[in-house]
């Protein structure tokens, strides 16, 4: 596979456009709008102002249209990037182009959506507008069966774009007489009852309230932000009283400028009504809570947001009516953590009432602070029990970690910081998707010249190592030199030992494995003075492969051994886990393959957990070699398709291993004699075709997994367990109420989850899969003996 292989290129639709997780209402002619109109143009902007519904079109767009693309249908969100610079980094993370290599971003965007079908939606553009429109000229010159849908307040302004105003929701008319039955069948109308019940399960259009109903949406300009704001209300309020503290406030902004359009003051005025319902110290908490990017946990929200008027202690009630009143949402996280977000609007809206109060530049120094902070503390953490779920905070926090980073290399006097800062982030941009970024970062941390050489020193090594994993040898070489001569200057033996251990890197992959031993036992002296138990493990790991590779078995298997007690001393994995992959392939190398098997595959768990894809890809490797050694040819070739999509994306085959590539060649040509020529690159196309999770289970022997780990019921279809599961409640009669009572999950995690078996099913009702679980059971018997077949857990299928 080529460089940049991903999901989108594997012939199936993307599944990772988010959940509706409240109805969708209305619309239905401008989604057939857009659909034509993207038939016909190859760019298509959907323009108008915040809260008219734009992103929500878009996304319902794309769900209808999924199976017209090949390669899938992606969405881009831009809301939280601040800097035109990191779009093309925004693009590739939300396309999940696992390209790590040198060139630059937007180039490999093009390059990986060459050839294919696939519709793009780059979401909130207005800021971004010139970047957006570069960006979008760029990949449709390069790919011509890509589409763009792309939302915005303007248009992009490039050739063949199509641009369609995204109007409210239709409105009822002035008739008073309306009935009820023809009240409801109006959008806004039903958009208001829908979100009204959502907080009041009572709640329903009557004879008594529908007069109401109607003059309150027809205040509101059928806006759907401003109609799920006001139905929120009633949580408090009766819909008259809703009405008129409408009426009033809307009479209040009849004397601001008349050059305003009606709708704009409208929403306006509704925000800026909620924000007059928050008491002094709530609202002051919105305002702050606008400078975070992509969402904010409590902690954070603690430690930026208290101070000239909230104390720390008052902050925790403060978001807890932020959360009532609907302006931050609670998203409850897979490890049990809370975050909240802001829907952006709120979070302009905020960020403007910030800058009239002043201290705008202030709470940006503290966010990023607090972030540089957050990092500083995950790289004491990185060597010990908290490890995994420090990886897994910085990856929820990559947003803001963006934004505090941009601000300190824009901010004269905070390059230093961030010069430290991007250094103390070297395992998060080496685990978590973001390698060619952190280079990126680290590259222009050393451009900048700030800070003390000891920390520029600790830069270059880690930029060193970025470098060297893209098999970038010049540039490895010369950063190298200048650490090295830092360290020699300064007497820094910690400096000194990464160094040495990094050319004992380069080495290996240049073909000098005596040189490399030399420098990693130079590297572990200077590792034992300053005691630190990273450089020790990851020094000891490279010694034992480097021994390993010259056939010399004891000192292979000792420094492994020392490596796996320093790790278990500190309770530490993800090391441990290369460690134990090295210890694999000595064992393999000898023989023993019960042995090695076991290895790599505590290795691969350890690293499926961390989320390390290039850890996965390396274990994956290693399995393939042992099940050409049992004669196993089908897997082995199935494995080497699994892992070389993730070698394309790097650019470089076994990153950072490639003294091992003669391995790989040696399993690679006995495979493909065993197979033929014809059932070897069948069987690598399907392992190459393959979901991340699919084939990690499948290299553990787990069987068939679904996406999130679980196993789906031979019954199932294409729906998870869970899924499954829930489907089957739906069929049974129960409200998502008592679904989520039933399974002990939040009610939004079970609407989420029905959202996606529609998707899935291709279904607009519950009813729709009340029949299609009654039918899977009917036909389920036979369905589970005909996929069982007597097939033993480990025969591979044809």
């Amino acid at each position: 596979m080529t460089a940049g292989t991903t999901n989108a290129s594997r012939g199936r639709h993307n599944d990772r456009l988010p959940a509706e997780v409240t109805s969708f209402v209305g619309r239905r002619h401008e989604v057939a709008e857009v659909r034509q109109l993207l038939a016909a143009s190859r760019v298509v902007t959907l323009a108008g102002m915040g809260g008219v519904g734009k992103t929500r079109l878009a996304l319902r767009a794309g769900h209808e249209m999924r199976r017209a693309f090949r390669d899938g249908v992606w969405l881009v969100e831009l809301a939280s990037l601040t800097c035109p610079a990191s779009l093309a980094h925004a693009v590739a993370e939300a396309l999940e182009i696992r390209d790590e290599t040198t060139d630059p971003r937007l180039a490999v965007v093009a390059e990986h959506l060459r050839g294919k079908q696939a519709l793009i939606i780059l979401d909130n553009c207005e800021h971004l507008l010139d970047a957006c429109a570069v960006l979008a000229e760029t990949l449709l010159r390069a790919a011509p069966e890509v589409r763009i849908l792309a939302t915005s307040r303007q248009a992009l302004g490039i050739a063949g774009e199509q641009a369609l105003a995204v109007p409210p929701l239709s409105l009822p008319g002035e008739d008073e007489s309306s009935s009820v039955e023809e009240l409801t069948q109006n959008e806004a109308v039903r958009l208001f009852a829908e979100r009204a019940r959502a907080v009041l399960p009572s709640f329903a259009v009557t004879e008594d309230n529908g007069e109401v109903v109607r003059r309150i949406v027809r205040r509101l300009d059928g806006l759907p932000l401003a109609i799920e704001l006001a139905a929120v209300r009633l949580r408090a309020l009766s819909p008259r009283q809703l009405l008129e503290r409408l009426d009033d406030r809307f009479r209040l902004l009849t004397a601001g400028s008349r050059a305003v359009l009606p709708r704009h003051r409208t929403l306006r005025a509704l925000i800026d009504w909620s924000y007059g319902l928050c008491s002094d110290k709530e609202r002051l908490l919105w305002q702050r809570a606008s400078v975070f990017a992509d969402g904010l946990d409590l902690e954070a929200a603690e430690a930026v947001c208290c101070g000239d008027g909230i104390a720390r202690e008052e902050v925790v009630d403060l978001v807890i009516g932020l959360v009532d009143k609907s302006v931050l949402l609670r998203e409850d996280h897979a490890d049990g953590g809370v975050r909240y977000r802001m829907l952006d609007t709120l979070r302009a809206f905020g960020w403007e009432h910030l800058a009239f109060a002043g201290g705008r530049e202030a709470l940006r120094a503290r966010h990023a602070g607090y972030y540089r902070e957050l990092a500083a503390r995950a790289r004491e953490k990185l060597f010990g029990p908290a490890q995994l779920a420090w990886f897994r905070r910085l990856q929820a926090e990559h947003a803001n970690l963006r934004a505090a980073l941009e601000w300190s290399f824009a901010t004269p006097g905070q390059y230093g910081a961030g010069v430290v800062m991007s250094a103390d982030l070297l395992y998060h941009w080496i685990t978590s998707y973001y390698l060619a970024e952190g280079r990126h970062w680290l590259e222009r941390a050393l451009a900048s010249g700030a800070g003390p050489p000891v920390e520029r020193g600790r830069a270059l090594w880690a930029a060193a190592w970025l470098a060297l994993v893209q098999a970038d040898l010049p540039a490895a070489h010369a950063m190298l030199r200048e650490g090295r001569r830092i360290g020699e200057r300064l007497g820094d033996e910690s400096l000194l030992g990464f160094v040495t251990m990094f050319c004992g890197m380069a080495a290996m992959v240049e073909g000098r494995p005596r040189e490399a031993i030399v420098c990693y036992r130079q590297a572990l002296e200077l590792h034992r003075v300053s005691g630190d138990p990273v450089a020790l493990a990851l020094t000891l790991t490279r010694l034992s492969l480097a021994h390993s590779f010259l056939g010399e078995s004891a000192p292979a298997v000792a420094a492994a051994q020392e490596c796996l007690a320093v790790c278990e001393a500190y309770g530490e994995r993800w090391h441990k886990a290369y460690t134990l992959t090295a210890l694999g392939v000595e064992l393999w190398r000898q023989g023993e393959l019960e042995r090695a098997t076991e290895l790599e595959r505590a290795g691969l768990d350890y690293n499926r957990s961390m989320g390390d894809v290039l850890g996965e890809a390396l274990t994956i490797e290693v399995l393939a070699w042992i099940a050409a050694s049992r004669r196993e040819y089908q897997r082995a070739a199935r494995l080497l398709g699994v892992v070389s999509g993730v070698w394309g994306m790097v650019g470089a085959a076994l990153s950072g291993y490639g003294h091992l590539a003669g391995y790989h060649d040696a399993c690679e040509r006995r495979t493909r004699e065993a197979l033929g020529g014809v059932a070897f690159e069948a069987a690598v196309r399907r392992g190459a075709g393959m979901e991340r999770a699919e084939a990690v289970a499948y290299a553990l022997r787990e069987g068939r997994a679904a996406p999130d780990g679980s196993r789906a019921g031979p019954g199932d279809g294409p729906l998870t367990r869970r899924e499954a599961q829930i489907a089957r409640l739906v069929a049974q009669g129960m409200t998502n109420k008592e679904i989520a009572a039933s399974l002990v999950i939040a009610q939004r995690t079970a609407e989420g989850h029905i959202e996606h078996i529609l998707t899935k099913l291709g279904f607009n009702s519950r009813a729709q899969i009340a029949v299609w679980v009654g039918q899977r059971k009917r036909e389920g018997d036979g369905v589970e003996e005909r996929q069982a077949g007597g097939r033993s857990p480990d025969e591979e299928p044809p």
